[in-house]
């Protein structure tokens, strides 16, 4: 007994446990519900537990406080509307002042700022602000400015700003000639989208450029047509110069007229050779033909023309009216001569050999002609091209 009553008393709580029980029994219930509060704050920041709750956002307070009342509320707005009201009119008045100001007109052309054009000048772009001048500034439509200047064809892109009080500012971005267009009776630059640009009375020693001669660019085909074959030389000029030994460079002229065969004049000895290079394997073509040419003009000194479009075939042909006897190692068709495939170029000796092919009737003769830094075009004796059908 004296052991169970020993436990007992070591099992009963303690009087302050019991004190502070009774303590917190009669806490008002503010008092301990602030005290909670704090328990649960405390709780949150020592990481002990998680009360599961969400924090609430910022809360926005007046001074005074919202009116509780209906009638407070609609005072409250009314002030809020009347404050927007005053300063609308407010903006209303200075607007018709700045419209009316002297200070925000476009005096003369000199107000008006130009950067990056280099090909256009001054004055072609200021034509389309002609309307402008003296007008205020804030009258003038920026978007409607943009449109008018990017309807220029040299005008890839044109930014046009204000700058208060009274000047515009006018930054345009100029396309990019790629190549020489070759038309009836003059020449013009050509971007890589198939934009022609007007060399706007200059020639090209004015403009010191060194570009090919492109052909089968017509202001009358659509965009998209002159596009897609813009993209044809693109990708036949990167064929070429892929090894970065600038291979486009020798090229005189670039026929673009047969989507199916790129055809380009290579000056060869005073004189050009058109090659056919089709519509692939550019480089490898090209490779080819300058591994033989020594030899085929060895043979041929008349050699007008080389098409490589063949795997195991070459044909070549000569000047017109020129003489050539038949050898042992080839076989004619009209003026041309289709070398066996003893005699071609190709790295694949495995291919099997295609029909001899037909000559059909002679293409329109074209001058060479490439445009150098200097200006000075180079001239050859027409060339009778015959065009030999697909085997």
């Amino acid at each position: 007994m004296e052991q169970l009553r020993e436990a007992a008393v070591l099992t009963a709580p303690g009087e302050a446990y019991v004190r502070e029980r009774m303590t917190r029994r009669r806490l008002p219930l503010g008092a301990r519900g602030r005290d909670v509060v704090e328990n649960f704050a405390d709780a949150e920041d020592d990481g002990g537990y998680n009360t599961g709750r969400r924090r609430t956002g910022l809360r926005l307070t007046f001074p005074g406080g919202m009116p509780q009342s209906l009638w407070g509320r609609l005072a409250a707005a009314s002030a809020f509307l009347a404050i927007l009201a005053i300063a609308w009119v407010a903006a209303g008045i200075v607007h018709r002042m700045v419209l009316h100001d002297d200070r925000f007109v476009l005096a003369s052309g000199s107000s008006i700022l130009t950067q990056g054009n280099h090909h256009l000048s001054r004055s072609q772009l200021l034509e389309v602000f002609g309307g402008d001048i003296e007008r205020n500034i804030l009258r003038v439509s920026l978007n409607e400015r943009k449109a008018e200047l990017e309807q220029i064809p040299w005008v890839k892109h044109a930014t046009v700003m204000r700058l208060l009080p009274d000047h515009i500012s006018i930054l345009v971005e100029e396309r990019k000639p790629v190549a020489f267009a070759r038309r009836v009776g003059h020449m013009e630059l050509v971007d890589s989208g198939g934009v022609l640009l007007k060399m706007e009375g200059k020639t090209a020693e004015d403009l010191n450029y060194s570009l090919p001669v492109v052909t089968g660019i017509s202001q009358d085909d659509p965009l998209s047509v002159r596009a897609a074959r813009m993209n044809i030389f693109h990708d036949f000029t990167r064929d070429l110069d892929i090894s970065g030994e600038g291979i486009s460079a020798k090229l005189s002229e670039i026929d673009l007229s047969d989507p199916e065969d790129v055809k380009a004049l290579i000056p060869d000895r005073g004189a050009d050779v058109l090659v056919h290079f089709g519509d692939s394997d550019f480089l490898d073509r090209f490779r080819k033909y300058e591994a033989h040419l020594a030899e085929w003009r060895a043979q041929y000194p008349k050699l007008s023309s080389v098409d490589m479009r063949y795997e195991r075939q070459v044909v070549l042909e000569m000047q017109p009216g020129t003489a050539v006897p038949p050898r042992g190692d080839t076989q004619m068709v009209g003026e041309q001569a289709s070398l066996p495939a003893s005699k071609m170029p190709t790295a694949k000796a495995a291919l099997s050999i295609r029909p001899h092919l037909v000559a059909k009737s002679p293409l329109p003769s074209r001058p060479a002609r490439r445009l150098s830094k200097a200006g000075q075009p180079s001239q050859t004796p027409p060339l009778a091209v015959k065009k030999a059908g697909h085997p």
